[in-house]
């Protein structure tokens, strides 16, 4: 298709009249056939990278990503414009499955959104083989690479997809590392190189790094000298509660979100924001990708993230708009401290890890040589107690131990309930000792899931109860009687993790090197980085965050504490800066001829070196100019 024709999808369905930077570029690509990268800061339109090829091509557009909540919200919007479009997510009963593949085989569905965990399923991957599939498209496509922030095993598998079903792929991100980028390529198995990159550079936005003793009394100040709405994102569940509720004592407007509070809560909280009820929303990193919020004027850290990817995210979502915004990190004496003791939280030692999987044997009485395919509901507080570990690292623990390949761990607290039918299909049919509401209740899941004789299935208890003719608490009951019978395993719906152990036990762990060591020795670069922005003084903070990122620029935002500083700062530092801002290679000489005094020129000359602002080569100096360093 042509550009017109692009066009005339966008007008049809959006009603815009042209494209944005590099969506018609990214759109040509993928609508040629050939494997494209997008690189697109949060806000820069990457839907419709996607879903204006999807509409202009015959079959159905695959979309991975790993979050429910924009699946659902993008396949309303879709439906709404007159599109179709459908979704595949943790709940759906396994014929509302079947049906909803079927309707890519014959209902024209345009746009399917699958998360990567649906990738693996029997079922999606025999009706695959049916669907015309136009191209994949991967959202959030860092996750895919182990150099990534937030690395996903099951971003894994999309390469396998590839070759049950060859097509094109389109990968999207908004935060990605040269390193990265590379990375993301290797896994998806591109023919060839294909990046397309819009600048991440904000034009509007004022990045911040305000250093106080006190956070909450400059929060209060930031927050009473600005208007508009606001995101406080700080580490800790119980730190959203209580920031909050003094946020609130200081007449500010707040509530507080995070992933331990009921769906319904969490909805109705981020509606009384969004519908500006409450002005201020003080959250963990659980409130991230999908807010679709445009005139956010303020996103403060209380609390640094761990990454420079991850920061340059959340403070994304100021100023979508166009208008000035803020992006404040609060920054204290005590935090470089806290941040690098992140590491051993994250990455325990070697022989703690070990301890924990043998433990975790003991817990469930796991046998040497079995366990293979059990899968138990984990209370880790209650495990920690019983062997005295901290909460955080068994977590991590955990996490390291599902890369590796030993279990996996779950730990969406929303997942339905399961059902595994323990007896042989000839032995269930033989009972004749079942009660008329056992007998409901089994005819019931035999006819609406399959696979319970292999494997365990998510159900609706919901729907069992209404195709059971029993009431909600009647069917939990049953279905609790017919698995102490040993008839079949039930797991309800709980808020507590799952742990499903994929190998028999092992005697001896073996976490190999691109698991540990060098996710480890990675993670700690990305630390030091977030350290360094903070406490470097002297470089534009968008310019800093621009050049981890790989994008070569020379000019100042002028917007942020740095260039507000130095435009009346008149100190050493300052008036060296200032000399080299044309980014040239200048003589040494040239330093000297300011009215900088001998001794505080020296010492202007050594701590900039050593903050790596500017570079001495021989008898020339410059700012890490662009050319070699940006």
């Amino acid at each position: 298709m042509d550009t017109a024709g692009y066009l005339n999808i966008l007008r049809q369905y959006w009603g815009h009249n042209g494209f944005r930077s590099i969506q018609l570029d990214i759109i040509k690509s993928i609508g040629e056939g050939r494997d494209t990268l997008g690189l697109m800061p949060t806000g820069g339109g990457k839907s419709v990278t996607f879903q204006v090829p999807a509409l202009a091509q015959e079959g159905t557009c695959i979309v991975i990503t790993p979050l429910i909540a924009l699946m659902k919200d993008q396949v309303q919007n879709l439906r709404n414009k007159g599109i179709k479009a459908a979704a595949i997510y943790t709940g759906m009963s396994r014929s509302e499955i079947i049906k909803t593949l079927e309707n890519c085989i014959f209902g024209g569905i345009k746009l399917l959104y699958v998360s990567p965990e649906r990738l693996s399923s029997p079922i999606f991957q025999t009706k695959l083989h049916h669907i015309k599939v136009s191209f994949i498209t991967v959202d959030e496509a860092h996750c895919i690479s182990q150099w990534g922030y937030d690395f996903r095993p099951a971003y894994l598998r999309i390469a396998e997809i590839r070759k049950l079903k060859p097509a094109p792929v389109l990968a999207l991100t908004a935060t990605a590392t040269a390193k990265v980028v590379d990375d993301i390529q290797t896994q998806l198995a591109f023919q060839q190189k294909n990046v397309f990159r819009m600048s991440f550079e904000r034009h509007n936005l004022a990045y911040i790094v305000r250093k106080t003793n006190n956070k909450i009394s400059e929060l209060i100040h930031i927050l009473s000298c600005t208007s508009g709405s606001a995101i406080v994102y700080v580490r800790s569940r119980r730190r959203s509660k209580e920031l909050s509720a003094i946020l609130e004592s200081n007449g500010i407007p707040s509530t507080f979100y995070h992933a331990g509070l009921d769906p319904t809560v969490r909805d109705e909280r981020q509606k009384l924001w969004h519908d500006d009820k409450k002005r201020v929303i003080v959250a963990t990193n659980a409130f991230g990708m999908g807010i679709d919020k445009p005139d956010v004027r303020v996103v403060a850290h209380m609390d640094s993230p761990d990454s420079i990817e991850a920061y340059f995210q959340e403070a994304g979502r100021a100023g979508r708009d166009g208008t000035k915004s803020y992006a404040v990190l609060l920054w204290n004496n005590g935090d470089p401290s806290k941040l690098r003791k992140r590491i051993s939280s994250n990455f325990p030692p070697k022989e703690f890890i070990s301890d924990v999987y043998e433990h975790l044997a003991y817990f469930y009485q796991i046998g040497a040589g079995s366990g293979s395919g059990h899968t138990f509901s984990f209370e880790i507080g209650r495990f920690c107690v019983t062997y005295g570990y901290d909460s955080i690292r068994v977590d991590s623990a955990l996490r390291i131990l599902q890369n590796a390949g030993y279990l996996r761990y779950e730990t969406d607290p929303n997942a339905s309930a399961r059902v595994h039918i323990l007896l042989k299909r000839n032995d269930l049919y033989r009972l004749d000792e079942l009660t008329p509401q056992e007998d409901a209740v089994i005819t019931t899941l035999l006819r609406s899931y399959g696979g319970l004789f292999t494997d365990y299935e998510f159900i609706d208890e919901s729907l069992v109860a209404t195709l059971s003719g029993l009431s909600q608490h009647e069917t939990y009951q049953t279905l609790k009687s017919l698995s102490m019978r040993h008839i079949i395993h039930f797991i309800p719906q709980r808020k507590t993790p799952y742990i499903t152990f994929l190998r028999d036990r092992a005697d001896f762990i073996h976490l190999p090197v691109n698991i540990y060591d060098n996710r480890k020795a990675d993670y700690i670069k990305r630390i030091e980085a977030v350290i360094a922005y903070a406490t470097n003084d002297y470089v534009c903070r968008s310019r800093q965050l621009l050049r981890y990122f790989g994008e070569k620029t020379t000019q100042d935002c002028s917007l942020c504490d740095v260039c507000q500083k130095s435009q009346h700062d008149d100190s050493a530092e300052a008036k060296i800066i200032r000399l080299l801002e044309d980014n040239e290679w200048h003589p040494l000489t040239d330093v000297m001829k300011t009215d900088v005094q001998s001794p505080d020129l020296d010492r202007a000359l050594k701590h900039l070196v050593q903050e790596e602002v500017i570079h001495i080569d021989g008898n020339r100096i410059s700012l890490r100019n662009n050319k070699e360093f940006r």
